[in-house]
């Protein structure tokens, strides 16, 4: 048996803000921040939904969607950067909110990169027969550390929430190889300072392009693949441009990259579990098929990973 994934679950809030929205409150244009930006619209939670309530909801889902209950779950593992408050950690109001009693629980603060960190930590310990159910959660309320006076970054992001519970699957299918990766002294573009979210674009972009390119490639190797026996790349969700330089770093055709930045727009640590989510309701991923997911965040941080989807 392997570590893979045996059920998911989201949350999207239900309020849509478009292109349009954003043009009557900022100097900005639906046709400049669809042609920069790949995105048409994003999901903002109303003010009594926090983070821990959005991480909930795909919890539930997941687990419903895993087969099995809360009490099975043996460790839960939450990205985020948005918590709803330093601390206690969003982990830790799930599990009171899951009712899943003392087991462990905690925060992991990898920005968008948070998700397949997430992943690749629940792998260890079923690997190692430590646990044999470990629900990771990517959830992020970035309304609320957006400058929405800034608009090189306010219409960016959006809020949403995705989870996954990571278990034993069939030898040969769950996640075959990974990578993770962090370059400290390029914290300095992307942070939070005050109560806001700060970038610099033009780094940051080519952070961006190079570092996820560069670990796709390497993890397809690691997994003894090669790039046409890929199905699908599911990127992180942060920039059309971003998106597409790794696709053809991989050399993938179009189609068969998962994109859902034009609806959500660019979700951080949920954004890699959503896209995913999406195309297996959609019936774009099925059994047996072989993704490559690959991100990039705030630290700066990486992360990738090759999984062959099915139980």
């Amino acid at each position: 048996m392997s570590a893979g994934i045996l059920g998911m679950g989201k949350y999207i809030p239900k309020r849509i803000v478009t292109n349009t929205d954003l043009e009557k409150v900022m100097d900005t244009s639906d046709e400049w921040i669809r042609t920069r930006t790949g995105i048409e619209e994003r999901r903002i939670a109303d003010d009594e939904t926090d983070t821990s309530d959005m991480a909930f909801s795909a919890a539930q889902k997941a687990i419903q969607n895993a087969g099995i209950s809360a009490r099975d779950i043996d460790l839960i593992l939450v990205a985020t950067v948005t918590p709803d408050q330093p601390f206690p950690t969003v982990a830790c109001m799930l599990q009171e909110k899951l009712g899943a009693r003392h087991i462990p629980a905690m925060d992991i603060s990898a920005a968008c990169s948070g998700f397949i960190y997430g992943m690749v930590t629940a792998k260890q310990f079923i690997d190692s027969d430590t646990y044999q159910h470990v629900l990771v959660v990517g959830v992020e309320k970035l309304s609320k550390i957006t400058d929405w006076n800034d608009r090189s970054t306010a219409v960016l992001f959006g809020d949403a929430a995705a989870a996954a519970v990571l278990g034993p699957v069939t030898e040969g299918k769950g996640i075959l190889s990974f990578e993770l990766g962090a370059d400290g002294s390029g914290g300095k573009y992307l942070y939070q300072k005050d109560r806001f979210l700060k970038m610099n674009g033009r780094e940051v972009f080519k952070f961006a392009v190079r570092q996820m390119g560069e670990s796709a490639v390497h993890v397809v190797e690691k997994a003894g693949l090669k790039k046409e026996e890929i199905d699908f790349l599911i990127p992180h969700q942060a920039n059309i441009r971003i998106m597409e330089a790794s696709r053809e770093r991989l050399g993938i055709p179009e189609e068969k990259m998962i994109k859902t930045i034009h609806k959500y727009g660019n979700t951080s640590a949920s954004s890699i579990p959503l896209a995913l989510i999406d195309a297996v309701e959609e019936g774009k991923v099925r059994d047996g098929d072989l993704l490559v997911m690959v991100g990039f965040g705030g630290g700066l941080t990486w992360g990738a990973l090759t999984l062959k989807w099915g139980r």
